[in-house]
């Protein structure tokens, strides 16, 4: 009995938040606990995070030397110059099958179930699988940024426009994070090997169906209407045309507001599947 007091009094248990300050607090200390714990997983198995970050120097590579030389920028200009701010937006889209893979893979073996069991604030997983994919892609974003200006990249709209360029490359991570909770839900309501192919049918046609790699200008009409309206290309639009590279805009709607869907599609995304997947994560197993 004395025993058993002595390790009670050791390790209180704590007591349940009751205000919104509590359980905003919980819910932070919560999620940084169990991205310390994927990122633990990261450095015990860094190959899988090393081929993550040259992936995508591997690809502006192979279009940058391989396939460039055959296709035409509208208006002319270096088809790399064209390419580097392309690619940065793609970094956003590598690497999301491994975070929403590894939520689904969680979920179908038990994982999810014995963190629900734990006081852990509901929604915590996934979003802490969130922030540690987030920080990959910061390293990603920096990785790529070198690579394009050692294939000789640059910006040619002085300083200031290259710094909110940039800056404008910051909201690609609101781009990810939205496009995670749509994967997250996708893995989630699939759940099993099967996400896989899901998420895949995701990210692909996101990335290509975009202004990435070659302009709108050259694609049928309705191909380039769809690719104007896919949010990958918004910005790619504005960071071509704050680094003064060329493919910066075309005589669309969207192309001349291209920093303000830059910013609305991730908010919306967001607002539709963040409550998607949280609500899909509480109820798996009912």
């Amino acid at each position: 009995m004395r025993t058993a007091a002595r390790t009670s009094e050791a390790s209180p248990v704590p007591a349940m938040p009751t205000t919104t300050a509590q359980r905003a607090g919980w819910a932070l200390r919560d999620t940084a606990a169990l991205a310390g714990r994927d990122l633990t997983h990261w450095a015990r198995q860094p190959a899988p995070v090393v081929i993550g970050l040259l992936f995508p120097v591997l690809i502006l590579l192979m279009f940058g030397y391989l396939l460039g030389g055959g296709i035409v920028v509208a208006g002319g200009g270096d088809y790399r110059e064209f390419l580097v701010p392309g690619i940065l937006a793609m970094t956003v889209l590598f690497g999301l099958e491994t975070t929403i893979v590894a939520v689904s893979t969680d979920a179908a073996r038990g994982v999810t179930d014995r963190f629900r069991s734990m006081p852990v604030t509901p929604g915590a997983v996934v979003a802490a699988r969130n922030v540690t994919d987030l920080l990959s892609s910061v390293v990603g974003l920096a990785v790529m940024v070198a690579a394009g200006l050692l294939v000789g990249w640059q910006w040619r709209e002085g300083t200031l426009k290259a710094l909110l360029a940039f800056a404008l490359l910051l909201l690609l991570l609101l781009l990810r994070f939205a496009l995670l909770w749509v994967g997250i839900w996708i893995g989630l309501v699939v759940n099993g090997p099967e996400s896989v192919v899901a998420v895949q049918i995701l990210v692909w046609p996101v990335g290509f169906l975009s202004n990435a790699f070659v302009s709108t200008e050259t694609m049928p009409g309705w191909v380039a209407a769809i690719t104007r309206w896919n949010p990958l290309s918004s910005t790619v639009y504005a960071t071509r045309g704050l680094f003064g590279n060329p493919g910066a805009a075309d005589d669309s709607w969207i192309a001349g507001h291209s920093i303000l869907m830059a910013v609305g599609w991730p908010v919306l995304l967001i607002a539709v599947f963040m409550p998607l997947a949280v609500r899909r994560y509480q109820r798996l197993g009912r």
